[in-house]
């Protein structure tokens, strides 16, 4: 044979054997990736499960979302309850119902939703769901009246707006008594834009005017981060007053439980009071500049009122706590008298004493919950000591705390509940610690 022939004979054998190899490597290769497909996850993403569709006049459930197994196995302290999911970015304000019975959270997702609390041990939480006018993002929420109207904060890139919904065919004269346990419904009532100019509001508080000749209606009022405050009627949107601290910037303000004082914190270490004065048939005829809180050597972060308006406590740069009684004749220029001072009971690593973010006071007035970062702490108002400390209590800052105006059903039990929110997308229920003397 010509060895021309017989090499070209042996190169297109050793071809065919190559090719034959190849090919069947890919064949094999690809039936292993069609079965691999074939097969069904056993661990799907949570991030992938559906989102339930928006339905104004209808509860949403979200079973998954609340209590399991994998929630309790992350629960690191006895006093953690329950934790509210489903929101998809920082919570950023909540608020009671007068109730208890409700709890409206504000989300930077630029959606409210209103929790109904029927058992702080469910698994799961019926709520609703308010989407605020597009391009902007809730940043507090207030119940009015009642817990079917709530006032929302809304911050776009102009400026704040405030919004009011409330129930779309509110019954009149309803005997009902579950009228008080419904969730409003999402149609606006009143809506203001631009109100605080192009400043964003920091805080969102209410309280029922129920002093002197208060109407009883609910006293709202908005916070800039500016100077200005401004007083609003829940149910109307109705403008009632207007203050300025004249502190450079404020930090927060509220409004006693019995609607009668509005307190600030700001720049400074002194906290400013007006008195809101109603007149004779209940509306609200002045605000006026009536105390200071004179005594803390730095800026006052945060205040709170105790459940009879008759005291405050502040907590300051300055590493103390103070619990001021303001139950005293100012307009016979009696000042404001300081009750007790504590120390903060949370240092730095260099020994150097820290402050505290955020107060609330319980409502028998015993328990003072407070936080920094993602800490919380609760403290005996009556001794300053602490009762319980949860050292990271969210995965990440906490942005709000507030305590249940009532007991809530928790099983067989009925409990006092504490709120928290954070930056981790999660609102927690807490037990209460007991006091023991």
């Amino acid at each position: 044979m010509d060895p021309i022939l017989a090499a070209a004979a042996l190169s297109a054998v050793l071809g065919a054997v190559i090719a034959f190899v190849f090919f069947k490597s890919y064949i094999l290769k690809q039936r292993s990736n069609v079965q691999a497909i074939s097969e069904p996850e056993l661990h799907p993403d949570p991030k992938k499960t559906s989102k339930p569709q928006h339905v104004p006049k209808k509860y949403h459930s979200k079973p998954h979302s609340h209590a399991s197994d994998k929630d309790q196995s992350k629960r690191h302290h006895p006093l953690d309850l329950n934790t509210l999911k489903g929101h998809a970015d920082s919570v950023t304000g909540m608020c009671f119902s007068s109730d208890g019975r409700n709890l409206a959270t504000a989300c930077a997702d630029g959606v409210v939703r209103v929790f109904k609390l029927d058992d702080a041990s469910s698994k799961s939480f019926k709520f609703l769901r308010i989407n605020v006018p597009l391009g902007g993002h809730a940043v507090a929420v207030a119940f009015a009246d009642d817990s079917s109207s709530i006032v929302v904060a809304s911050q776009t890139l102009t400026g704040c707006s405030l919004y009011m919904y409330g129930e779309e065919n509110p019954k009149k004269g309803s005997t009902d008594s579950n009228q008080q346990s419904k969730l409003p419904l999402p149609q606006v009532k009143w809506e203001h834009h631009k109100i605080h100019d192009k400043q964003a509001i920091l805080t969102l508080t209410g309280a029922t005017a129920s002093y002197g000749t208060g109407d009883g209606s609910t006293i709202i009022a908005s916070c800039s981060e500016g100077t200005d405050i401004l007083l609003w009627h829940g149910r109307t949107g109705k403008v009632l007053g207007h203050v300025d601290t004249n502190q450079l910037k404020n930090t927060m303000a509220t409004i006693s439980p019995n609607g009668r004082f509005l307190a600030a914190a700001a720049f400074t270490a002194d906290v400013k009071i007006w008195e809101i004065v109603y007149a004779k048939d209940g509306s609200v005829k002045e605000v006026l500049n009536v105390m200071q809180l004179k005594g803390h050597k730095s800026a006052v972060t945060w205040l709170c009122f105790s459940p009879n308006s008759e005291q405050i406590i502040t907590t300051s740069k300055d590493g103390s706590i103070r619990v001021w009684n303001i139950n005293v004749r100012y307009h016979l220029s009696e000042d404001p008298k300081t009750l007790k001072v504590f120390p903060i009971p949370l240092h730095d690593p260099s020994g150097s004493a820290l402050h505290y973010d955020r107060l609330s006071l319980s409502p028998d007035g015993k328990i003072l919950a407070a936080t920094r970062g993602p800490t919380l702490q609760w403290l005996c108002l009556e001794t300053g000591k602490v009762l319980d400390t949860a050292e990271k209590a969210h995965d990440g800052d906490i942005t709000w705390i507030t305590w249940s105006p009532k007991t809530m059903p928790l099983g067989n039990e009925q409990v006092v509940i504490l709120a928290t929110a954070s930056v981790d997308k999660k609102v927690k229920m807490w037990a209460a610690p007991s006091v023991t003397s």
